[in-house]
């Protein structure tokens, strides 16, 4: 499919690269994104890649529309031969179950596997972070096993703990701070994905296009994470990515 230079507002331009949620398609995204960043060093505000496109904030005393919709169709061209560079893969640490993971029963009559194959599925797949959103630094995740897929609940909550991981529909992800959710909730991560930081910028820990991969942890072992995160003491296992 061809891009779509789409207007939106009087200083923003959506490049959009396909209409399915899909791996490859989302790679050309984040390939478009490291490229643009790359090559126009002055007149970009802010981009902010999605599943299928990329919104491109652009500063109109430097661009006309016109003239910068051209100048990503230059850079369109060189697409097929950019390479992005390496991704990371960060371990997610899980207490799945019991008060941390209140679906996680649910799920199993759902999807008529065990407590155990449940969580054996959903901890055997590196993710793709395809997008951060709905909250700041919400993973939206490419890959997960549709054995486990499940409705969103009928009655979304009002409160879903911050650190909450859940599955709605095809679709898995991480809550990053307290807020409402529909998604039915398996377990809670001890680790922070979004913080303000006085003097700082906010710090996201996950960044769209790489990946993650989510790791089993008992009762004991998240009350002793979560207390180095406390203490600002927690270290993130993140690596460099190979798909081999």
């Amino acid at each position: 499919m061809a891009v779509r230079y789409l207007a939106a507002g009087d200083r923003c331009v959506v490049a959009e690269f396909g209409k399915e949620i899909d791996a490859a398609v989302n790679k050309k995204v984040h390939q478009f994104n490291h490229i643009v960043k790359k090559r126009i060093k002055d007149g970009i505000v802010d981009t902010v890649p999605t599943y299928r496109s990329l919104l491109i904030h652009f500063d109109p005393a430097v661009f006309s529309f016109n003239r910068f919709v051209n100048e990503l169709k230059d850079i369109e061209k060189t697409l097929d031969s950019a390479e992005l560079p390496p991704s990371f893969i960060a371990t997610v640490p899980v207490c799945y179950g019991g008060e941390l993971g209140p679906d996680l029963e649910d799920m199993a009559g759902l999807t008529g596997l065990s407590v155990e194959e449940v969580v054996r599925i959903h901890t055997s797949v590196d993710y793709l972070i395809f997008c951060l959103g709905f909250t700041p630094g919400f993973p939206f995740l490419g890959g997960m096993d549709q054995r486990i897929a499940a409705p969103r609940l009928t009655n979304p909550r009002t409160h879903v703990p911050r650190g909450s991981v859940g599955i709605g529909g095809k679709q898995t992800g991480i809550y990053p701070q307290e807020s409402p959710g529909g998604w039915r909730l398996l377990g809670r991560t001890p680790v922070k994905l979004f913080e303000l930081r006085e003097g700082d910028t906010p710090f996201f820990p996950l960044k769209p296009g790489n990946y993650i991969r989510f790791k089993p942890i008992t009762l004991d072992e998240y009350h002793s994470i979560k207390e180095q995160v406390t203490q600002g003491e927690y270290q993130w296992d993140i690596k460099e990515y190979s798909a081999d």
